[in-house]
């Protein structure tokens, strides 16, 4: 399924299961993809020797609230943020590509729950 397709068609809400059957949660957030997106641009006055992280943090981004690498290439792809009991933090992120199907009973994704980054 094409990702920009597959993602248009999730709303907030859906349930979402993984690729085990196992149910991970539920759609809190829908990004769609920006193949041109600048993740992150040095506000004035910020040390250029900082790490790409503490940029990122300067800049307060609120989503997607991962490392830098990972938060560029979900801002490219586009992303799903799903409200979850089974991290920590309460919320894993899922790339574009890694959803399979959207149907009426919700998101299917071709990765185990185990393998989505938690939020930080």
């Amino acid at each position: 399924m094409q990702q920009q397709e597959a993602i248009s068609r999730v709303t907030t809400g859906m349930r979402v299961v993984d690729s085990a059957g196992v149910e991970v949660g539920t759609v809190d957030l829908v990004q769609r993809g920006d193949p041109n997106a600048v993740t992150v641009q040095a506000p004035a006055g910020i040390d250029p020797g900082g790490s790409l992280n503490e940029l990122i943090e300067s800049a307060a981004v609120e989503e997607p609230d991962v490392p830098a690498d990972l938060a560029a290439r979900l801002l490219r792809s586009g992303y799903l943020k799903v409200s979850t009991e089974l991290a920590r933090t309460g919320a894993v992120y899922v790339l574009a590509d890694r959803i399979t199907a959207v149907t009426d009973d919700g998101v299917r994704l071709d990765v185990p729950a185990e393998a989505l980054p938690e939020e930080e």
